[in-house]
């Protein structure tokens, strides 16, 4: 037995050596306010206010100044409303708790229900994503489409003015492209000509000349004109001067017209020994030329009879080959190692616009901006056209060329009747055909040497 007295009897001592045999309960500190007397619990004056309970969300509360709170008491059970009310126990039974949405998505961020268990990420919108994809991608080609045509359609030169040819023949069905390559040495340097074996001459003049016809309904049809065709220079007015010089009859050959007056002479020439209309010029230069093979990354050409020009620099075996730049202009101009000369020549260039267009159309070429870039600079760096020529114009030229050449269409020399003076006469009735089925759109059935 303890000597300390039970203050409150019923054995509830206050303090050590408690004379009651049972061990102490919980207790609660009254606040002792100065001056106050004794009293109840529960008084105002005098005595210790009653405290605030506390309530542990089991239905059972603590802090109670009653004496029954003192008691020992078995612990309780918790509520079944407890975890109704989003309460986790923290076992993990599978089940998510703490939603306070009631959908088992944690309040936290990443679906962290506060308790540490992370909720399952909802499935991605799939669909959303495809046609946000979709969206961007089509606007990315738009933009770079729509700078490519600028860029492009900046670099054409348009020098050529066709008002200004006169006494022009009716125009027919499909659309007519003068395309000449001429022996221009504009932006080369001393060496590049020294390279590609240009000389050094002052001016240009034409080097080929081809007329590419590009039909509404029906097959391309694609003729050479051979430089040293016979033909008759028409009156024309000056395309500088803008003098009007009457014809006298003269006859000289076809590439003199071109050095006399530039391309509205050579066009107004054309036209008028041939009686069909030509509707777009273009003009490519030896660098550029050049360049454009280089470009591609070579021209792969199959040369069935060795041959060597010092003229043009062509030193050629026989056999499959890939020709660069200089060696494919080499190519194109030889005529003086040739039997046939300059309608072997233009047999040449053919074959090789052939294997050109085969060769920048490839995908390789096509889809790959570090080829096609510098192929498409290449040939617009020097490509010369009239005035009403665009880029749709261009590309209908080149898919048509390369179509042509590509054995979709009829590729010819012009109908030869023999020569005089050493140039070369063209066969007149076939010629006048050969023009009335162009016109026509119907499938050229004259051919040519």
């Amino acid at each position: 037995m303890s000597d300390w007295p039970d203050e409150q009897g019923n054995g509830r001592g206050y303090g050590r050596g408690s004379g009651n045999a049972q061990p102490d309960g919980a207790r609660v500190m009254r606040h002792v306010q100065r001056g106050g007397g004794s009293g109840r619990p529960g008084q105002q004056q005098g005595g210790v206010p009653q405290q605030p309970g506390y309530d542990d969300g089991y239905g059972q509360r603590y802090g109670d100044a009653r004496d029954d709170m003192f008691e020992p008491r078995e612990p309780r059970a918790p509520r079944q409303d407890a975890y109704d009310n989003g309460y986790d126990s923290g076992y993990n039974t599978g089940q998510v708790y703490g939603s306070p949405n009631g959908n088992g998505q944690g309040g936290g961020q990443g679906g962290d229900d506060g308790y540490g268990t992370r909720a399952p990420r909802p499935a991605p919108n799939w669909r959303r994503r495809i046609k946000i994809g979709s969206l961007t991608l089509i606007v990315v080609l738009l933009a770079v489409s729509i700078g490519t045509y600028f860029w492009a359609d900046s670099k054409l030169k348009r020098e050529v003015d066709l008002s200004k040819v006169i006494e022009r023949p009716e125009g027919g069905a499909g659309t007519n492209y003068l395309i000449v390559g001429s022996d221009s040495r504009e932006g080369m340097t001393a060496e590049d000509k020294k390279k590609l074996h240009t000389g050094s001459a002052e001016g240009k003049r034409t080097d080929s000349m081809m007329i590419l016809h590009v039909a509404d309904d029906g097959g391309n049809t694609m003729i050479s004109l051979p430089r040293d065709s016979n033909v008759t220079i028409p009156s024309f007015k000056g395309a500088e001067s803008g003098k009007l010089y009457p014809n006298t009859g003269r006859q000289t050959k076809l590439n003199a017209a071109y050095a006399e007056d530039g391309p509205e002479l050579l066009v107004r020439t054309v036209e008028f020994n041939t009686g069909l209309r030509i509707d777009h010029y273009a003009e490519i230069g030896f660098g550029g030329f050049a360049k454009i093979v280089d470009a591609v990354g070579g021209v792969e050409m199959d040369i069935p009879k060795g041959f060597k020009d010092e003229k043009s620099g062509a030193d050629f075996e026989a056999g499959k080959q890939t020709l660069d730049g200089e060696q494919a202009l080499a190519f194109v101009r030889t005529r003086y190692a040739l039997p046939g000369s300059d309608l072997d020549r233009t047999k040449n260039q053919q074959k090789f616009l052939a294997a050109l267009a085969g060769q920048a159309a490839t995908p390789g070429t096509v889809m790959n901006p570090f080829k096609l870039y510098p192929t498409m600079g290449a040939g617009l760096d020097t490509l010369v056209v009239d005035k009403d020529m665009g880029l749709f114009d261009v590309a209908s030229m080149f898919w048509a060329m390369k179509g042509v050449t590509g054995g979709d269409g009829k590729s010819m020399n012009m109908p030869l009747a023999g020569s005089t003076g050493g140039n070369l006469l063209w066969d007149k009735p076939k010629v006048k055909q050969m023009v009335s089925e162009l016109n026509s759109d119907k499938k050229v059935t004259v051919s040519g040497d």
